[in-house]
């Protein structure tokens, strides 16, 4: 079974999402940096390699996805609280994001979510496990 999981993600200008990134919270190894990569720490065991367009490119052979226009995937995020959903995203828009959608609160699961500065839509969630509805 898998122990790690790195997301690989194109960016058009990796300094400023590197920027925007670290407004969030996010650090990044630098032992997987340059100036095409960097390695963005999520978790002890998620990643997610943000790499240039043209550094993206020696992985696919397909057309990258204009995430601005089309779905290309939906990152979900879990937070310790309802509280750090809603920081994150107001970060994120302050960093020069923007909301892609209306919070919703289920109860048990809160979430919002906000899109980058590629337009990568990221869900950012909260859960009360104990709560979930059997």
């Amino acid at each position: 079974m898998a122990s790690k999981i790195f997301v690989n993600l194109a960016v058009k200008d990796l300094k400023k999402s590197i920027v925007f990134f670290t407004k969030l919270g996010f650090t990044f190894n630098p032992q997987f940096t340059d100036e095409s990569a960097t390695c963005m720490i999520i978790a002890e065991n998620i990643f997610a390699m943000l790499l240039t367009e043209e550094r993206f490119k020696d992985f696919t052979k397909k057309e990258i996805c204009n995430a601005h226009k089309n779905t290309e995937v939906l990152l979900a995020i879990d937070t310790e609280t309802k509280e750090k959903v809603d920081e994150m995203v107001k970060n994120a828009v302050d960093a020069g994001g923007s909301i892609y959608m209306e919070p919703q609160d289920d109860g048990w699961m809160y979430g919002h979510s906000f899109a980058d500065l590629d337009g990568h839509q990221w869900e950012i969630f909260y859960m009360d496990e104990s709560a979930v509805p059997q």
